[in-house]
């Protein structure tokens, strides 16, 4: 027997393949409980990817299933932000990078909009005042 004999093949069988998706699916499973309770009193769910322990190809296998739906956005704000809606309404992906462009967050959020999307009160406040000082300057009969 030679050397090259003496090498063990190990021969997968399809189904380990298929079998590998099993470490979504539980997720999956968590995502439409969150729809659900989204659906039937409003309660969103925030889950953090990057604390799931997802073996090769997971994170491409969720994303594939989830799809891409209607709506996205990017934001620039101390690194890039991206949010898309899947497939599903209510489900959402939202990536953030770092300045280097690191990921820093992957999550999913079901919810009717994702927080990083809502307005924040201080923001609004300053809206109004930067609003109402423009509106002052404008003279009479000028053109807005």
């Amino acid at each position: 027997m030679t050397a090259l004999e003496k090498i063990p093949i190990l021969v997968e069988a399809p189904e380990a393949a298929a079998q590998s998706y099993l470490n979504t699916l539980p997720l999956l499973h968590e995502i439409l409980h969150a729809l659900r309770r989204l659906h039937r009193d409003g309660t969103s769910t925030a889950l953090d990817l990057l604390a799931m322990p997802f073996g090769p190809g997971d994170e491409a296998r969720l994303f594939e299933f989830l799809g891409n739906g209607e709506l996205s956005a990017e934001l620039d704000a101390m690194g890039q932000s991206s949010i898309r809606e899947s497939r599903f309404s209510g489900v959402w992906i939202i990536e953030h990078k770092s300045s280097g462009g690191r990921r820093v967050a992957l999550q999913i959020e079901v919810t009717r909009l994702p927080a990083i999307l809502q307005t924040q009160p201080e923001d609004i406040g300053a809206g109004l005042d930067a609003m109402q000082e423009a509106l002052e300057t404008l003279k009479a009969g000028e053109p807005v």
